[in-house]
C-alpha cells in the first residue's frame, strides 16, 4: 500500500533506477536532468550535503531498504523541487531530529515507516512541509502532543504503522489535520486506543491487514457515543463469516454512512442464512476482491445476506459470484454494483418446480452496473430487470450479449441511459432497446447498419457505435432530436452528409479514424469538417477534427489529413467537367473556322496537305526513271501560253526549282506527226502538267495529250498527272465526249492557281514538291524517233 505512495515517473528519459546495485553511497555519476530516482535495496549508510549537488529537477528519491543512519541537514538544499521521498526500511533513529526537512519545502508524500523510532515525537522540521499531502510514520510509542510540529498542515492521508508491542497514549492523535487516517496492523489489533481515538476524530479511516480482533473492535463501535468518522474501510483482512456479519451488523446500527471492504479471505461461510437488520443509517456497502477459504457452504445464504443489506448502494465487484439472489422483501437499495464478476443470466431469479420466478423485490434500483460478467442473452437480462420501474441506468457492457430477434424485449419503463458496449451484438440489437432511452452506448459491437424503419427512439439524445462496422451515415428518422453520434473507427469510407439532413438536433459528430478514400464521393464531408472549424452554434461540430481524419486510399494520398486533400469540383461534377471542355473546343473551332473564312485558311491547310503528301510519295515511291529526260511535260491551251512562259516556267526552271521542263515549241521534233511527238513528249517525262481552263477543254490536242498522259500512268502503274486549275472550270461546259478529264477532275487532287500574291509562293513549293526526282544526268538532245 505504502508504495502507491510513489510518484510514476513520466519520461524514461529522465528516470534512474540504482535499485539493488549493491551500493554503498550516492553514485557520482548521476545526470543533472534526473526527475526520478530510484537507490532502494542497497547499504546506503549516510546521505551527504554534496550527493545530490546540481539535482535541480529531482522530484521523486526512493532510498528504502538500506541502512540509512544519518542525513545530513543540507542533504536536499540543491533539490528544491523534490516532492516524493521514501526512507522506509532504513535504521534512522530520532524523529525529532528530521533537520533535512528543512531544505523540502516543496514535499507532498514523505515515508518514514519501519525506522528504528522508539517515539513519534515530531521535531520543529515538519513545521515546514506546508505542502505536504501524504505522511506515513511508525514508532514504538505514541503521546499526546507527538503531532504537535504538523498541526497546522493539511494532510490526505496519515499513514501509521502500529507493531505489536506499541504504546499508546490516550488522544495522542488529537490535532492531527488529516482527511483520512490509515492504520496498517502487524496482525491481530491489540491496543484498541488508537482505533478509538481515530474514530472519532477522523473522517475517513482505513485498517489494513487484520486477522482478528473484530470483537473489539464491534464493542467500540457499540460503547462509542460520538462517532466522527463517516467511511470505513477494511483493506486485506482476513475474516471467519461469524465475525464479518456480527462486525456488519453493528457499523449498519453506527452512524457510520460508508462501509468498504477489499482483498478480504472469508473463512468458515454458512449454510444458512444469517441475520442482517432491517433498519440502518448506512448509505452504501462495497466488497472488493473478496475471497473464501472455505470449499463447502452455500453460496445462495452469503448472497441473501448482502443483498439484504438496508443500504442505498451495495457494490461486490472483482469477486467471482455466479450468482446474487433476490432480496426477501422490498429493497430500499437504489444502486447496484456487481461488474467483473461470473455472473450468469439467471441473475436475480430462482426456479420453483418447472417455472422461472422472477424477483420483483428491487423496484427501487435506479442504477444497476452489471458489467464484466458472463452475461449472454440480453433478452433475458430484459426479463430479470422487467419489475425494476425506477431502473434508470443500465450497464451491461464487456459481456457476451447477443440478440437474435426471436424473442420480444420486455425492458422496464424508465431506462433513459444503457449501456452495451464490448459486447457481440449485431444489427438486431436495435429491435431490443427501451423505448424511452436518451443516451445508448454500443461501441465495439458488430452493428453494420442503423435501419431507421427499426430504431424508433424518439428521446434518443446521444448514440455512440465507435468501433462497429457501419459503412455509412445513419439516417435520424428513428431518433429526431439526436444531438451526439459517435462512429469513430469503423468502416466508413465516404460518409453521405445528406444522411445528416434528417438530423436537424445534432450538434455532436465524432467520425474519425475512419478508411476514407479520398475522391469524389468525400468532397462534401471534407466541406463539412472545414465548416465545422468556424465553430457555429448552428452546425455540426466534427471531433478530433483535423487530425484524426485521414485518408488511407489513393496510395499517394495515404496518412494525407483530410483537411490539407485538394479533391478539384471539376473532376467530380459531370455537367461542370462537360462545359469546361466543351466550351473552350467550340470556341477553338468557331475561331478556327471564322479565321479560316476570312484567311482563307481551308486553302493553305489543302496546299500543305498537297505538299506533305507529295513529299512523302517522293520518299516513299521508287519510279523506273531508265529513259525519262524530263520532269515533267505541260500541256496547255495556247491561249494560256503567256502565263506559262511567264509565270510557269522561270519557276520550275529557274534557280528555285532547278527542273526540267518538255514543251512542245522547244522539244517537238520538225517532220513527226503532232501525235508521235505528244507521245514521246510523255514517254520521256516523269509527270505530265495540265494547264486546266475553259480554253483547254476546247482543245482537240490538249485532249490528246491527256489522252496520251492517262494510258502512259496506266502503263507505268503509277499517277504521273498533275492537274494546275488556271481558273475555275464548270464540269458542264466539258464536252461530254471528253469524259476521262470529267474523271479526272473527280479523282485528282488539283491545284488551284490563287490570284493573291501571297498564296503564291505555297503553290509553287506544292508544285515543285510534286515534280522533284533525282533523274539520269543524261543531255538532254532533240527528241528522235
Amino acid at each position: 500500500m505504502l508504495a502507491g505512495l510513489r510518484l510514476v515517473a513520466a519520461s524514461p528519459d529522465s528516470t534512474v533506477d540504482y535499485s539493488s546495485k549493491n551500493l554503498s553511497s550516492v553514485p557520482r555519476d548521476l545526470p543533472k536532468g534526473v526527475e526520478f530516482l530510484d537507490l532502494s535495496c542497497n547499504h546506503i549508510q549516510q546521505l551527504h550535503r554534496d550527493d545530490f549537488r546540481n539535482m535541480s529537477l529531482l522530484r521523486s528519491l526512493n532510498v528504502s531498504w538500506n541502512s540509512l543512519e544519518t542525513i545530513d541537514p543540507d542533504t536536499f538544499l540543491d533539490a528544491p523541487l523534490l516532492e516524493d521521498l521514501d526512507l522506509s526500511h532504513n535504521r534512522l533513529r530520532n524523529l525529532s531530529g528530521q533537520q533535512y526537512l528543512l531544505n523540502t519545502g516543496n514535499l507532498q508524500q514523505l515515508n518514514l515507516t519501519s525506522n528504528a523510532f522508539s517515539t513519534m515525537t515530531l521535531g520543529s522540521a515538519f513545521s515546514s512541509l506546508v505542502k505536504l499531502k501524504r505522511l506515513a510514520l511508525e514508532a514504538k510509542n505514541i503521546s499526546v502532543g507527538d503531532f504537535k510540529n504538523i498541526a497546522e498542515v493539511k494532510l490526505c492521508t496519515l499513514t501509521l504503522c502500529l507493531g505489536d508491542e506499541l504504546g499508546y497514549e490516550a488522544r495522542s492523535l488529537k490535532g492531527v489535520n488529516a482527511q483520512r487516517l490509515q492504520m496498517i496492523s502487524s496482525s491481530e489489533l491489540m491496543d484498541c486506543g488508537p482505533y478509538a481515538d481515530a474514530l472519532s476524530l477522523f473522517a475517513e479511516v482505513e485498517l489494513m491487514n487484520l486477522t482478528g480482533g473484530y470483537r473489539e473492535l464491534s464493542k467500540i463501535l457499540s460503547e462509542k457515543v460520538k462517532i466522527l468518522t463517516s467511511h470505513l474501510y477494511f483493506t486485506d483482512i482476513s475474516i471467519e463469516w461469524k465475525d464479518l456479519t456480527h462486525y456488519v451488523n453493528v457499523i449498519l446500527g453506527s452512524s457510520i454512512a460508508h462501509l468498504g471492504i477489499s482483498g478480504v479471505v472469508m473463512s468458515h461461510l454458512p449454510y444458512i442464512d444469517s441475520y442482517v437488520i432491517q433498519e440502518s443509517k448506512m448509505k452504501s456497502f462495497s466488497a472488493r476482491q473478496a475471497m473464501v477459504k472455505s470449499f463447502f457452504f452455500s453460496q445462495e445464504a452469503v448472497c441473501n445476506f448482502f443483498i439484504n443489506m438496508p443500504v442505498e448502494s451495495l457494490a461486490i465487484t472483482t469477486t467471482s459470484i455466479i450468482h446474487m439472489t433476490c432480496p426477501k422483501s422490498p429493497s430500499p437499495v437504489l444502486k447496484l454494483d456487481f461488474s467483473n464478476c461470473a455472473l450468469s443470466d439467471s441473475i436475480f431469479s430462482r426456479v420453483k418446480g418447472q417455472q422461472t420466478l422472477e424477483c420483483q423485490n428491487l423496484g427501487n434500483v435506479t442504477q444497476l452496473i452489471l458489467a464484466g460478467n458472463n452475461l449472454k442473452s440480453l433478452q433475458l437480462i430484459s426479463v430479470r430487470t422487467r419489475y425494476m420501474k425506477s431502473l434508470k441506468y443500465l450497464q451491461l457492457g464487456l459481456n457476451s450479449l447477443f440478440y437474435e430477434g426471436q424473442e420480444e424485449c420486455v425492458w422496464p419503463p424508465n431506462i433513459i441511459t444503457m449501456n452495451l458496449s464490448s459486447n457481440c451484438l449485431t444489427d438486431s440489437v436495435l429491435q431490443c432497446l427501451p423505448k424511452g432511452i436518451e443516451t445508448l452506448d454500443l461501441q465495439n459491437n458488430q452493428v453494420s447498419v442503423v435501419r431507421a424503419s427499426i430504431l424508433k427512439l424518439e428521446n434518443l439524445r446521444s448514440l455512440n457505435l465507435n468501433d462497429n462496422r457501419l459503412r455509412d451515415l445513419p439516417v435520424c428518422d428513428g431518433f429526431p432530436i439526436l444531438n451526439e453520434l459517435l462512429l469513430k473507427s469503423n468502416s466508413l469510407h465516404a460518409p453521405s452528409v445528406n444522411n445528416l439532413k434528417s438530423c436537424p438536433k445534432l450538434r455532436t459528430l465524432d467520425v474519425s479514424h475512419n478508411p476514407f478514400t479520398c475522391t469524389c464521393p468525400l468532397r462534401s464531408f471534407i466541406h463539412l469538417g472545414i465548416k465545422s472549424d468556424q465553430s457555429s452554434h448552428t452546425s455540426i461540430g466534427l471531433w478530433n477534427w483535423p487530425i484524426d481524419y485521414y485518408c488511407t486510399y489513393p496510395e499517394n494520398l495515404r496518412d494525407t489529413i483530410l483537411k490539407d486533400t485538394w479533391i478539384p469540383e471539376v473532376t467530380c461534377n459531370a455537367g461542370l467537367l462537360a462545359a469546361t471542355i466543351l466550351c473552350p473546343t467550340v470556341a477553338l473551332i468557331v475561331s478556327v473556322v471564322v479565321l479560316c473564312r476570312r484567311l482563307d485558311g481551308l486553302w493553305y491547310i489543302r496546299m500543305i496537305w498537297q505538299w506533305t503528301r507529295a513529299k512523302h510519295r517522293a520518299r516513299t515511291q521508287s519510279d523506273d526513271l531508265a529513259g525519262v529526260e524530263f520532269h515533267a511535260f505541260v500541256s496547255y491551251s495556247q491561249h494560256d501560253a503567256d502565263w506559262v512562259q511567264n509565270a510557269l516556267l522561270p519557276n520550275l526552271q529557274g534557280p528555285a526549282g532547278r527542273l526540267r521542263i518538255c514543251q512542245h515549241q522547244k522539244h517537238f521534233v520538225p517532220g513527226k506527226t503532232i501525235i508521235e511527238n505528244i507521245m514521246n513528249c510523255v514517254e520521256k517525262s516523269r509527270r505530265s502538267i495540265f494547264v486546266l481552263s475553259a480554253r483547254f477543254v476546247k482543245s482537240d490536242w490538249c485532249h490528246y495529250e491527256l489522252y496520251f498522259a492517262n494510258h502512259q500512268r496506266l502503263s507505268r502503274g503509277s499517277d504521273g498527272i498533275v492537274l494546275v486549275l488556271l481558273e475555275p472550270v464548270p464540269k458542264y461546259i466539258i464536252p461530254s465526249k471528253y469524259y476521262q478529264l470529267k474523271s479526272m477532275m473527280d479523282r485528282h487532287t488539283y491545284l488551284e492557281w490563287p490570284q493573291e500574291r501571297s498564296k503564291q509562293r505555297l503553290f509553287w513549293a506544292n508544285l515543285r514538291a510534286a515534280l522533284e526526282a533525282d533523274l539520269p544526268n543524261a543531255p538532254i538532245t532533240d527528241l528522235e524517233e
